[in-house]
This record gives C-alpha cells, sequence and structure tokens, in this order.
C-alpha cells in the first residue's frame, strides 16, 4: 500500500540571493514521500511566485491528489491528473525514485541514458552594484562557467564589463530575467557581445518577446521564462536560439525529457537549469545534463546549508547523485 507525505521545508540561502525581481534569503520548497512496501520515492520543488505558485498551494495542490496517488498513479497518468508546474514536479520526481528504489535499476537507465558522467554547472553571480559583482565575480574567478544576473535599475552595462574585467577567462552567461526592454535590448546586446558573453538568457519580458525576431542577435539568446513544456514550444522557433528546461516549469522530469527531446528537434541548444533548492531538487534534473550545452544546477551551492544526503560538488563539477538520495 502506498503514502503519500506532503512537507514544507526552509533552507537559509548564504547571504542574499538577488534578480531583477527582487531577493530572497532562503529557499522554501516543498517536498513528496511516496512510500511503498518498505521501498521509499522522494521529489522536491520550488513553487515560483512569478508562474502564480504560492508554497501553500502547491502543498494543497498535491494533497488534493493523494487518493489518487496512494490508489497507485502511475508517472504517465499524472501527466493528465496534474497540469505543468511545481506540484507535478514533486510528485512526478518521487515515482521516478519510487520506481529506482522498487526495480534496483537506476533512473537514468530508466530514462535512456547509457552513462552518467560528471557535469560542469554554471555558477550564479547575484544582481547587485556593478562594484559587487565584480568582486562576487573574481571571487568565482576560477569557476569556468559564470551566469551573470541583470536587469536591474540602469547600471547593466558597467555591470556586464565589470565582470568580464573581474572574470577575464570565464564563460560567461548573462540573464536578464526579463529585466531588459526594447529600447535598451540593441545596446545590452552590444555590450555583451564585446565582453566576450556566450549566452544571453530571458532578455525581455515573455509577453513582449516577440520583439527579439526584429533584432539581429551579435549573442545567442536562450529562453527561460518564455519556455514551460512541449506546448510553449512550437511559438519560440525564430526567437531564441536555445531553451532553459526546468523541472518546477515542465511539471517534473517525465516531460522534461520530452522538452528535451522536442526541442533538440527543432533546433535549440539545451540548458538544464533550476531554482534556488536542495540537491533533491537538482538530482532528477542531473538526468538531463548528458544532453545540455550548458548545465546551471548550482542551488545547493548558494544554500548556507543543503540536506543530507546531499550532491557531491567539486568546484564546479557535480556529480550524479547516490541512491541514497535520489533515482
Amino acid at each position: 500500500m502506498r503514502q503519500l507525505t506532503v512537507s514544507i521545508e526552509r533552507f537559509p540561502i548564504a547571504g542574499t540571493f538577488t534578480i531583477a525581481r527582487g531577493s530572497r534569503t532562503e529557499a522554501v520548497v516543498v517536498t513528496a514521500t511516496i512510500s511503498e512496501n518498505g521501498a521509499v520515492g522522494r521529489g522536491e520543488c520550488v513553487p515560483y511566485p512569478r508562474y502564480g505558485e504560492t508554497v501553500e498551494g502547491v502543498a494543497a495542490a498535491i494533497e488534493a491528489l493523494r487518493l489518487q496517488i496512494e490508489a497507485g498513479l502511475t508517472r504517465e497518468g499524472l501527466q493528465s491528473a496534474m497540469p505543468a508546474g511545481a506540484a507535478r514536479n514533486a510528485v512526478d520526481c518521487a515515482l521516478w525514485d519510487l520506481d529506482a528504489k522498487r526495480s534496483g535499476i537506476r533512473a537514468h537507465v530508466t530514462a535512456g541514458i547509457d552513462r552518467w558522467p560528471p557535469a560542469t554547472t554554471a555558477y550564479t553571480i547575484s544582481l547587485a552594484a556593478p562594484e559587487v559583482m565584480a568582486e562576487a565575480a573574481a571571487k568565482a574567478a576560477d569557476r569556468p562557467i559564470l551566469k551573470v544576473k541583470f536587469g536591474g535599475e540602469g547600471g547593466d552595462l558597467e555591470r556586464i564589463a565589470a565582470v568580464r574585467r573581474a572574470a577575464p577567462d570565464a564563460t560567461l552567461i548573462a540573464d536578464a530575467n526579463e529585466g531588459w526592454t526594447e529600447h535598451n535590448l540593441a545596446e545590452h546586446f552590444a555590450a555583451c557581445a564585446e565582453a566576450g558573453y556566450v549566452l544571453v538568457e530571458q532578455p525581455l519580458p515573455a509577453a513582449n518577446d516577440g520583439f527579439l525576431a526584429t533584432l539581429a542577435r551579435p549573442v545567442a539568446i536562450c529562453a527561460d521564462e518564455s519556455v514551460h513544456d512541449r506546448a510553449s514550444l512550437k511559438r519560440l522557433v525564430g526567437l531564441y536560439d536555445a531553451v532553459n528546461i526546468k523541472l518546477d516549469k515542465t511539471g517534473g522530469l517525465t516531460e522534461a525529457l520530452e522538452l528535451a527531446e522536442a526541442a533538440q528537434a527543432q533546433g535549440f541548444s539545451l540548458m538544464i537549469g533550476c531554482m534556488v533548492g536542495t540537491s533533491l531538487a537538482m538530482a532528477p534534473a542531473m538526468v538531463l545534463a548528458p544532453r545540455a550545452r550548458f548545465v546551471d544546477l548550482d542551488g545547493p551551492l548558494l544554500l548556507a546549508k543543503d540536506r543530507e544526503p546531499a550532491l557531491t560538488y567539486d568546484g564546479s563539477i557535480v556529480y550524479p547523485p547516490q541512491p541514497a538520495l535520489w533515482g
């Protein structure tokens, strides 16, 4: 017999995590735990206000599905039982973990991944004053890939240059989190190109990103807030060069695998990203890492304390999870 447990957990962030939409000092996550005949599967999600989610609402949505889950709901059935989003992600990943624990077959094998090597993750530089961001970049300059947050009130041109000066050898990704406008987009693109950034992520609000079709792009552009699941993909052709797949947007690993295949078939490069969560949230996303051009699974590196057991990070190298964690 199955049993579902839903819990809300809080993990302090080391310092403050700031993007164009605001700042946070803790990661608040919802964890679904499904036990069956001695096997236990877990999945973690991070509710995101940008998508109309609250911690309480996500927990309630999972609770509302309790009878179906405890009656034996499958991953396939879950896709129609819940919409894409954080709540479905927690349940979907818990079911993947449960299946792995019951069968003894690792999740990446079930997903069709023969080899599961370590990956190099980007490391995030939070939005702040240019000199503060430069200092943070200098401290992280030995990391090979830095993802730099922009979109503040003015100063982004200076921030773009300051981070490059502080980390001259790093691969840089600019992430505006919808914070730029049609009026300043061209100059920000030009500044990123001049400073050698390899990618610009979600420069415009998702509702206004059709404007991207009107501009030459000196730097590749990646969709984040504009892409959720396969249903959102078709509109992005011609606007973006890459898509950022996050399990909290796709509603779990099941849809994320399908989205990755569809996106690559339509010529998009892949980034595998995350919200700020623990190793339990990163572990299922690691299944997609072998297919990705960029991996951005640094959530636990931003926390003051991760859960145990945790993923192993060696600098920016992140290793696949041990079964005790997930999968």
